[in-house]
């Protein structure tokens, strides 16, 4: 592809090269998506080959390259060989997205599951280091960029996923010191945590528990409603992106005005609560 056309210069990923971790489904895939419409090549990776098949398959569609790579993120000499065969592959890396990340549930903190603990911790933050590590030389030779896709989960924590809270604080805090670590190098490594977002897994996950998602958005979120994945994608690419070229160690939430608040001045007779009721 010469350039997508009619997309601003600084939004242009052509010729340029990403891995998309947990990459086969959900935000990642998605994200996938998005940064072959901008141009990229990808490489997509995962536990799971089939999705990761798909999801390359339709990468392609989009007139660029695509590789699947089936990688456990918590190995890393896994993450150091995906790596590697993007390299391989591609003959580059410009983009590195560790979105892979998930969340198993505990009966709280005094009862906790240790081994719970322990996979939610590798998997939400220890593989983001091992892909960055792996992904370090290519990306200096490149002066390309990190974004680490925490959760809002990280921001104000969640009751019974506390394994899953303080990885994603840990991510928030690792994207700080990376970018700080890798920018001489010309390395930006910046982080999105989004909010409640309308994911597969999760409009599944609503409908078998009977959540009304919904509802709990409207009361929850300044917005009142819940996010959808395409616009947690934009905010992941745009990071990845010469548009924000001079943007590195920053956390960006993008979950509708989670627990916004603050006074507000009145001043006639409208009650608060009539203002809230009219908005």
């Amino acid at each position: 592809m010469a350039g997508v056309m009619n997309l601003p210069p600084e939004f242009d990923l052509t010729g340029r090269v990403a891995v998309v971790t947990g990459g086969g489904s959900g935000i990642g895939r998605d994200t996938a998506l998005l940064l072959a419409e901008r141009g990229a090549d990808v490489v997509v990776a995962g536990r799971r080959a089939e999705p990761l098949d798909e999801a390359a398959a339709e990468i392609r569609k989009l007139g660029v390259r695509a590789l699947a790579v089936p990688t456990d993120v918590r190995k890393p000499d896994a993450c150091k060989a995906m790596i590697e065969a993007a390299i391989k592959e591609f003959g580059r890396l410009d983009i590195l997205i560790n979105n892979a990340g998930g969340a198993h549930g505990h009966i709280g903190i005094a009862r906790m599951d240790l081994a719970k603990w322990d996979r939610d911790v590798q998997l939400n933050l220890s593989a983001a280091l091992y892909c960055s590590q792996a992904a370090y030389p290519h990306l200096k030779k490149a002066k390309g960029t990190i974004v680490n896709i925490s959760s809002l989960a990280g921001v104000g924590g969640t009751q019974g996923v506390a394994a899953y809270s303080a990885a994603k604080a840990g991510l928030q805090m690792l994207t700080r010191v990376m970018s700080a670590e890798f920018g001489p190098a010309g390395i930006r490594v910046n982080c999105v945590a989004p909010g409640m977002t309308a994911t597969e897994a999760a409009l599944r996950g609503w409908e078998k528990r009977g959540y009304d998602a919904a509802a709990t958005a409207k009361d929850a979120f300044s917005l009142r409603r819940y996010g959808e994945m395409r616009e947690v994608s934009q905010a992941i690419v745009f990071f990845a992106s010469d548009a924000a070229s001079y943007i590195t160690g920053e956390t960006l939430a993008v979950g509708g005005g989670a627990k916004i608040g603050g006074m507000i001045s009145v001043e006639d007779d409208e009650t608060l609560e009539t203002l809230l009721t009219k908005a």
